[in-house]
């Protein structure tokens, strides 16, 4: 039985090892295992930044997400971005990422602030869109764009 919690301190380094085999396996990138767990450890301990929620078979990690809000002044409230999403490899195709999201939207609809959910996907990951439209999102119009500052280099 998976069991959805929120995430603690202590599920930190798991998650920063999630986040790092979810990059490396969608986008073959590698990520610094330094920054990734300070990032972790400072959205678990500042809820301003977000949360993280974890799923868990008996007392194993078997997959997390994040949330970060955006606000909406169209809908006067916060989209809630789900973020950061990996099943662990022996848990893929056991309702792990249902779980997440069941949860997500169960606490998504408790707080009268918030006016949806989002994410984004690795454009190629069909595996995962087709997870999302299964569980009731959408695909939109919308494009993500960027401009990243790294290494402390900005304009």
């Amino acid at each position: 039985m998976i069991k959805v919690r929120r995430a603690t301190i202590d599920d930190a380094m798991t998650i920063a090892e999630f986040n790092q085999a979810m990059a490396l396996e969608t986008e073959d990138k590698t990520l610094d295992p330094v920054t990734i767990k300070t990032g972790v450890t400072r959205m678990v301990e500042d809820d301003e930044l977000g949360f993280y929620l974890v799923a868990c078979s008996d007392e194993e990690i078997a997959g997390c997400l994040g949330i970060t809000t955006e606000w909406s002044d169209w809908r006067n409230g916060l989209w809630w971005w789900i973020q950061s999403v990996y099943v662990s490899t022996g848990y893929r195709n056991q309702g792990v990422f249902s779980s997440l999201y069941s949860a997500v939207r169960s606490m998504a609809a408790d707080e009268s602030s918030v006016c949806g959910i989002r994410l984004y996907a690795e454009k190629d990951n069909g595996r995962a869109i087709r997870t999302y439209i299964r569980l009731g999102m959408i695909e939109t119009e919308y494009r993500i764009l960027e401009e990243e500052f790294g290494d402390g280099a900005k304009p």
